[in-house]
């Protein structure tokens, strides 16, 4: 590592993972942590990090407000837990006085604990909501233009002489603005015939004649499908080639919602593709991963770094409800058997599922951070 590159991370890089992970874990544990006092739950420990405290405070209800120094996660403890991943204190909570049981959280209603486990996913998509919201009605939706970032071998806009560089600014006569959808829709529509393809190179306009057929084309998810295409990929490293589109207020929210829920789709289908054996798991990133997505972000501006922050909080949200014991869907897991069976689970059957999440969690971490370091 040279020392502009040290000095690049310690000025923008640390300061850029502290703030994504600062905000989305703080309103995460802020959803938690409101609908608890709403239900009177007492609560111990408000942190943002684990760790060895870096400073902290208590308010007048008694709550420890602390910074910890590892800024990875975070935690709301309650009266009656043993841990930070609320599992409950049994012997505590057997000698707890009356009062003390009142406010304990594993002695409150099941609806009372549903709500105050879900709120803290549930603050996640709201904070995402906003971030979305607001830069789509004040910026616009950034979309790409029509530079082109990279050629597939053998295709056939490597073939007719497209380079990397390059921006298609017409196809037979008819200017095209955006990679997608006004490039990709024109290729699609073509149904294979040749295309009078303008170009623009080093200040020179270019005519060239391409014509698209049935190729490999990389998808998303790092996978391979058959469609009609000319080989291109956009240029999405290139700052000038972003577009930002105006967007009505009306308009605003509903494409919000819309950004959000793509989030989470894209994800659990990539997720499924895994699982069926069509996509690999070189996608799957760790903390070094977003670190460096965070660094690289905050060095193309404000836009990037407020929209990853809405990415990550639509995305922790999502895999905090899947049911693994020690998540919030774990816990929700539980609550839900408690509905049916008109009882909790039996206490080692709990135990064991902590216990397996956690072996669960610590696994997928040390994966991704292997995949962050091959990468």
């Amino acid at each position: 590592m040279t020392f502009y590159s040290l000095y690049d991370w310690i000025t923008v890089g640390i300061p850029a993972i502290a703030f994504v992970f600062t905000m989305v874990v703080f309103f995460h544990e802020l959803g938690h942590f409101l609908v608890a006092r709403a239900c009177d739950v007492a609560i111990e420990t408000f942190s943002i990090g684990f760790g060895g405290e870096l400073f902290g405070w208590n308010d007048r209800r008694g709550t420890r407000w602390k910074v910890c120094w590892l800024p990875l996660g975070g935690y709301v403890k309650f009266s009656g837990d043993e841990n930070a991943a609320s599992t409950p204190d049994r012997e505590r909570v057997a000698r707890m006085t009356d009062g003390e049981k009142a406010t304990a959280f594993p002695l409150k209603p099941l609806w009372q604990r549903v709500l105050v486990v879900a709120a803290g996913p549930f603050a996640n998509f709201v904070l995402a909501f906003i971030v979305f919201t607001l830069l789509l009605s004040t910026v616009g939706a950034r979309t790409l233009s029509t530079y082109i970032g990279g050629v597939q071998q053998n295709s056939p806009a490597a073939e007719a002489g497209i380079r990397p560089g390059d921006k298609i600014t017409s196809i037979d006569g008819r200017a095209v603005r955006l990679f997608r959808p006004d490039l990709q829709n024109r290729i699609l529509n073509s149904k294979g015939r040749t295309l009078a393809i303008a170009i623009e190179r080093n200040g020179h306009n270019l005519l060239l004649h391409v014509t698209p057929r049935i190729i490999d084309a990389k998808d998303i998810f790092g996978g391979t499908q058959k469609a009609l295409a000319i080989g291109v990929l956009p240029a999405d490293d290139m700052t000038e080639n972003y577009v930002y589109m105006p967007v009505s207020l009306v308009e605003a929210p509903q494409m919000a919602a819309a950004e959000c829920w793509g989030i989470v789709d894209t994800s659990l289908t990539y997720l499924w593709r895994i699982v069926s054996h069509r996509a690999d798991t070189s996608g799957l990133g760790g903390p070094i991963r977003i670190a460096q997505v965070a660094k690289s972000a905050a060095s193309h501006g404000f836009y990037d770094l407020i929209y990853l922050v809405a990415f990550i909080s639509v995305s922790i949200g999502m895999i905090n409800l899947f049911p693994i014991p020690l998540l919030d869907g774990g816990h929700l897991l539980y609550y839900a058997c408690e509905g049916v069976l008109g009882r909790p689970l039996d206490e080692r059957i709990q135990d064991a599922g902590f216990r397996l999440g956690l072996a669960l969690v610590i696994g997928l971490m040390i994966f991704a951070t292997w995949n962050d370091l091959v990468r």
